[in-house]
């Protein structure tokens, strides 16, 4: 079960409707290996493609890519307005630690270090 926070759900609906014309678009979401912490977030404004979970709550969609739903499974979508850390934020259950970013975090059912990229290389994150 995904969730969508009261403020990420207001921001969502905005993005979308300044992103997108059409009513299947919303935020999806999906893992993919990289980053400083062996996983990386990735978000984009797109239609749901085959497999994919669609949640949606009170105007605000956000799709799951159907290859990253069991990383992903619990967690929780939010949104920061913080000057120095503002956007959509993930809070996930099956991370055990994440990167300074946000946007890269180890998962908890695999080896420490086990996908993280070498000392010294950036995450992509910021």
């Amino acid at each position: 079960m995904i969730t969508i926070t009261s403020r990420a759900s207001v921001e969502l609906v905005a993005l979308l409707s300044a992103k997108s014309d059409s009513p299947d678009c919303g935020l999806r979401l999906a893992v993919r290996r990289g980053g400083c912490a062996g996983w990386q977030y990735e978000m984009k404004v797109a239609r749901p493609q085959e497999g994919d979970l669609v949640v949606e709550s009170t105007g605000a969609r956000v799709i799951v890519a159907a290859d990253s739903l069991d990383r992903l499974d619990g967690c929780e979508i939010d949104y920061s307005d913080e000057l120095s850390d503002a956007g959509f934020k993930v809070r996930n259950p099956n991370a055990s630690r994440s990167c300074g970013c946000g946007t890269s975090f180890e998962a908890a059912d695999e080896p420490a270090g086990l996908h993280a990229v070498a000392d010294g290389e950036a995450c992509g994150g910021g």
